[in-house]
């Protein structure tokens, strides 16, 4: 199911939260403070709920902060809703608002609509840090730049990035990609790859990782500083 994670500084609220939501097979990371969150990993939760009255950075700050870098539905929880916050909220990108105290099929059907969207809205995208596949069009974007690959390095990435972290051997990597039928061998990945990493690092990034003596994985990659301009 989907990967959430809820920030509130009320310890009962997370667990209450948690519960919910664990009893639908959602895997729900809970924290009381938000400096406590690896922004790295954000990236990786399909919904972010978020308590308005945070102790030092506040829910609206964060949300302020962090909307850029994620695409998933942000859903502010808080015991008071003013219009005028509701408008300001909604101004910094959150998504939905849940009114405490809330009840259990709420929550539950709040959070069940917006993964609902989230999956027909993204089924045809998949992000990792600042690349972008259009999976529809079999294109890798990094940052706004479209990169040039081939057919076969494009599904490369593609296949590598949707099992973002695990290692594939050159072997495994063929015969998912190209099949058992393929005209080369799995020597031909090792080329590919090669040809992939020119490309990507061109534009500032190098998300395929050799694991020595294994094979190859992908890991997020933030975008490095872009040497061609002065």
């Amino acid at each position: 199911m989907a990967k959430i994670l809820v920030v509130d500084d009320e310890e009962k609220i997370l667990k209450l939260i948690k519960n919910i939501l664990s009893q639908d097979g959602h895997e729900v990371t809970s924290c009381l403070n938000f400096n406590d969150v690896d922004e790295n990993a954000l990236l990786w939760f399909d919904m972010i709920i978020l308590d308005i009255m945070l102790p030092g950075t506040d829910g609206f700050e964060i949300c302020r902060k962090i909307r850029d870098k994620v695409n998933c539905p942000i859903v502010f929880i808080t015991a008071r809703i003013q219009e005028e916050d509701a408008i300001y909220g909604f101004g910094l990108g959150a998504d939905d608002y849940i009114k405490k105290p809330f009840n259990m099929a709420e929550l539950k059907a709040r959070v069940d609509a917006h993964l609902r969207r989230e999956r027909r809205n993204h089924q045809f995208v998949l992000n990792s840090g600042d690349i972008r596949f259009d999976l529809r069009g079999m294109k890798l974007m990094v940052g706004n730049e479209s990169i040039n690959l081939t057919k076969g390095e494009y599904q490369i990435c593609e296949y590598l990035a949707k099992y973002r972290g695990q290692v594939f051997s050159r072997e495994q990597i063929y015969e998912s990609v190209f099949g058992y039928n393929g005209e080369s061998n799995d020597n031909t990945i090792a080329t590919h790859i090669m040809n992939i990493r020119s490309k990507l690092d061109a534009a500032g990034t190098s998300p395929i990782q050799t694991v020595w003596g294994i094979g190859y994985k992908w890991e997020i990659a933030k975008k490095k500083r872009d040497i061609r301009q002065p």
